[in-house]
């Protein structure tokens, strides 16, 4: 059975480059409105994710909101194993592949062909995985010979087209997705949003991280309202869509 749980799952983390008195005292003043105090070490620490409980299942498809350091991306990043919680536990069962920075692990001295492979084993395929789906990632970003080209050859466009590809290819039974920036014209846009349909309707559960409120209402079926690193609401999608939209309207 596919799942995410989180259980009292509190996060701090360490800022270890607040120097200077005036700068600190502003800082720790600041703290006792936003979850930033000092540790028994002296160091300034930010509370990014306060005592979550949360359990996500099969055919969930979980738009997060709120604003800029909500803990939107902390949380997507805490269930992807990236940050290990302070307090509490997060259990997953299942293939969990977290898009979050889709350019990870792309070296520029590589060629595009070598950096699929590379993007491919970072994201946890096989290489005979890779080996079957190269020409398929190929294609669809629409590179052509600059995939025999190192990668500092190429334009930021044709990082990301590369290093998209490779990352849709994926198959996940758990998928993490922050927000996608552009990955080209028009014409490209399209075939990554049906690329993007196609690998959200292949995995079990979806937790995406979206600024447009409209999309999230589209693609899925819950919402997760995070505030200050904290579970505001969660529930269907227009229920906490809606409750949040009110208390953002001037």
């Amino acid at each position: 059975m596919t799942f995410i749980e989180l259980k009292d799952t509190t996060l701090d983390l360490p800022i270890y480059d607040v120097q200077g008195r005036s700068l600190k005292k502003k800082v720790l003043r600041m703290g006792r409105r936003n979850a930033i105090a000092e540790d028994n070490d002296g160091v300034i620490v930010v509370r990014a994710l306060d005592n979550v409980t949360l359990r996500f299942e099969a055919g969930d498809r979980v738009g997060l909101i709120g604003h800029n350091g909500a803990g939107k991306s902390t949380l997507l990043r805490t269930m992807a194993g990236i940050y290990s919680p302070t307090q509490g536990i997060v259990t997953t069962s299942g293939k969990t592949v977290p898009l979050l920075d889709i350019s990870l692990g792309m070296d520029d001295n590589s060629t595009g062909m070598q950096n699929i492979r590379l993007r491919g084993l970072l994201l946890g395929m096989s290489d005979a995985e890779i080996k079957a789906k190269q020409r398929a990632i190929a294609e669809f970003c629409e590179l052509g010979d600059y995939l025999d080209l190192p990668l500092r050859t190429y334009s930021s466009g044709m990082r990301v087209r590369l290093a998209f590809a490779v990352s849709t290819a994926v198959d996940a039974d758990i998928l993490l997705l922050d927000e996608v920036m552009g990955v080209g014209d028009a014409a490209f846009m399209h075939k990554a949003k049906e690329r993007l349909q196609d690998l959200h309707s292949r995995a079990e559960i979806v937790v995406l991280a979206m600024h447009a409120n409209s999309e999230i209402r589209r693609v899925c079926n819950k919402a997760l309202w995070m505030d200050h690193g904290r579970v505001r609401a969660f529930g269907d999608v227009e229920e906490v869509v809606a409750a949040y939209e009110a208390t953002t309207k001037i």
